[in-house]
């Protein structure tokens, strides 16, 4: 057997993937749009009330999870499982300042079960991103 590493793969979590693009919004804008509730619907599915605090729960129509850390206009760290899927993995959420109106979105997800898992969280990130550049208003 060789050693040969996948693309993705880590020693201890799995799976993972990450995706970001920049914005011509500020920072606040970014973080406003990530968790209004459309915001919120957008990445994580519809669902009547998230809390953003700690140690909520929380269940969409595709997965549920567990709240872990909310760092306001920096962070959000969150368990997601999504339907059908064995175990959570961990989502995180970056927004990253660039200049007063350039903004970063990252989502990075971990403890994924495999590579295809992996290229399918990788084209649902990317699809969300495009989903948000479509709602950035016009300038």
């Amino acid at each position: 057997m060789d050693n040969q590493k996948i693309i993705g793969q880590t020693k201890t979590v799995g799976f993972q993937v990450g995706v970001r693009r920049t914005f011509s919004i500020s920072l606040e804008e970014a973080w406003n749009l990530l968790i209004s509730q459309d915001g919120l619907s957008l990445w994580l599915g519809e669902s009547m009330n998230i809390i953003l605090e700690p140690g909520q729960k929380y269940i969409t129509k595709l997965g549920s999870g567990e709240i872990r850390v909310v760092k306001p206009l920096q962070q959000l760290r969150l368990t997601w499982q999504k339907v059908g899927w064995e175990k959570a993995s961990t989502v995180q959420v970056r927004i990253i300042s660039i200049e007063s109106n350039k903004t970063t979105i990252s989502f990075h997800q971990e403890k994924l079960s495999d590579q295809n898992v992996r290229e399918e969280m990788k084209v649902y990130w990317e699809n969300v991103l495009e989903e948000i550049k479509e709602r950035m208003p016009r300038n």
